[in-house]
Formats: C-alpha cells, sequence, structure tokens
C-alpha cells in the first residue's frame, strides 16, 4: 500500500463470500455511508449498501485478483468475485476512491455509516429505524 499518511493505520483484511478473492485495506477511511440507490440494492441484493470510503491506494489484492469480475470500465467500476458474485468495492471518483463493500471486511473497522444517502429511492418495504441523518440523495440533499 502506498501514501504516507495511512503507514501507521491498521491493516484490515476482506474477502467475498467463497474466499477466493482477498484484500488488505487500511483501518483509515475518510466516510462510511449506507446507500439506498437502486443500484446498490441491485448489486447486494439488499435494502442498502453499507460501504466504506478510502484512496484506491488504499487497498491491495492479495489473492484472486484474475477471479474477479469487473462492471464498468478501468476508471470506475463495481469488482465482484467471479466466482460467488459478492460485491467486494467500487471504484468511484474518477478512480481515485473505492467504497469498500463493509459486509465483506473480515476485521472491524473503527468507523461506523453516518447517514443514509439515496433514500428518495430505497426500498418501499424497508423502514429505517435508526437516528442517522437521511438524505434524498448525496449527503447535503434535503
Amino acid at each position: 500500500m502506498t501514501g504516507s499518511r495511512h503507514q501507521d493505520a491498521r491493516i484490515l483484511a476482506g474477502e467475498c463470500c467463497c474466499r477466493a478473492v482477498r484484500y488488505e485495506v487500511a483501518d483509515a477511511f475518510s466516510y462510511a455511508l449506507n446507500c439506498h440507490c437502486s443500484n446498490c440494492r441491485r448489486t447486494t441484493g439488499s435494502a442498502f449498501k453499507p460501504f466504506a470510503g478510502i484512496e484506491h491506494s488504499q487497498l491491495r489484492l492479495v489473492r484472486g485478483e484474475d477471479q474477479r469480475t469487473i462492471y464498468g470500465d478501468d476508471t470506475t467500476h463495481d469488482a465482484h468475485c467471479g466466482r460467488c458474485g459478492s460485491l467486494l468495492y467500487s471504484r468511484v471518483r474518477e478512480g481515485k476512491w473505492v467504497h469498500i463493500a463493509m459486509g465483506t471486511l473480515v476485521d472491524a473497522p473503527s468507523i461506523r455509516p453516518s447517514a443514509h444517502i439515496f433514500v428518495g429511492s430505497k426500498a418501499p418495504w424497508h423502514e429505517i429505524t435508526d437516528d442517522l441523518p437521511q438524505y434524498r440523495g448525496h449527503v447535503g440533499d434535503a
């Protein structure tokens, strides 16, 4: 992993369901959110996707790089395990950042989601019952 800002951060392990793909990431996430957009719901098969954002340079694949299935292009995409289908991460923000699917982390991160985003398109059958702020779209959207 590169970047001096996170050199002292604890390293977390993550993996897909079948364990064919494994990664390491610094426990130095800049933000964590619960996304309720229809794309995140479809790709996870869940009511929302809890994710944690960090610079792409802080993610290192340690096993199964060739096992991934990429949906998107070289710059921005979703990376799934090609064997079991688990969503591992999304490469975003011109490819400079990754949104780690928090459910794939083996180790507990120090960050917790701080808000719900895209609740304007949340699943109608899901009720948000916590006290986190809710945004119609991105953070800051009323």
